[in-house]
């Protein structure tokens, strides 16, 4: 695949991954939303690391911030802070486990923040994708 090819492979999924995470926090599933909008992130940061390195594979890892570190993207130190929030999402999706201590402390206005603050960034990952 060309490195076209690989951008759009990502970015095909961003807007079906992102509606998932809305329609879990419209249901009360705020833990399961926020881990689809960690997904969503992620997605269009393997995108912009793929724009920005010479390799067609993104690494394989879910860590935001180090893929967004990995690009030459320049980010603010409140984007690279929310990464860090983000990642407690994607970590905690993953184990069980930890689903229900989560699911303690994240309300349904904790999640709407978290995911207009998705959307914009989502907003601006794209606008570096031009």
């Amino acid at each position: 695949m060309t490195k076209e090819e690989q951008i759009d492979y990502w970015i095909r999924q961003i807007e079906k991954d992102f509606d998932c995470a809305k329609v879990l926090h419209n249901a009360g599933h705020y833990a399961q939303a926020l881990f689809w909008a960690h997904l969503t992130l992620e997605k269009l940061c393997k995108a912009l690391w793929i724009k920005t390195n010479e390799s067609n594979t993104p690494p394989f890892i879910h860590n935001l911030l180090k893929i967004a570190l990995e690009t030459s993207i320049e980010f603010s130190e409140d984007q690279l802070e929310f990464f860090t929030d983000m990642n407690t999402f994607q970590i905690r999706g993953r184990y069980p486990d930890y689903i229900k201590s989560i699911e303690q402390t994240i309300t349904k206005e904790i999640s709407e923040q978290y995911l207009i603050k998705t959307k914009e960034m989502i907003l601006w990952l794209q606008g570096k994708l031009q």
